[in-house]
């Protein structure tokens, strides 16, 4: 592996690991309290696919930067997206 490619992939595994972390404490809230009432259902639904596609986009490059970072992403934004329908129909969220 060339030093430029290697910058490439670092940089990469970088962006990644701040976008998830980044996204891991309004996670961590939101199991903690259970208070979906916030959350847009439309706006949840297209970001957990939106995810759901970029996941796809990386394995189909065999990018693990894209690889890694979308799929806990998208293991948090699918697991507060059902929180949001289980609860906004209990009447909880």
């Amino acid at each position: 592996m060339s030093s430029a490619s290697s910058a490439t992939e670092w940089m990469g595994y970088a962006a990644a690991t701040l976008t998830t972390l980044s996204f891991v404490p309004q996670a961590w809230h939101t199991f903690r309290t259970r208070d979906v009432r916030g959350i847009s259902l439309g706006m949840y639904s297209a970001f957990t696919l939106g995810v759901a596609l970029w996941l796809v986009y990386g394995v189909m490059l065999g990018a693990w930067p894209v690889i890694v970072a979308n799929a806990i992403t998208l293991a948090l934004a699918a697991a507060i997206l059902a929180m949001k329908i289980v609860l906004g129909r209990r009447g909880d969220g």
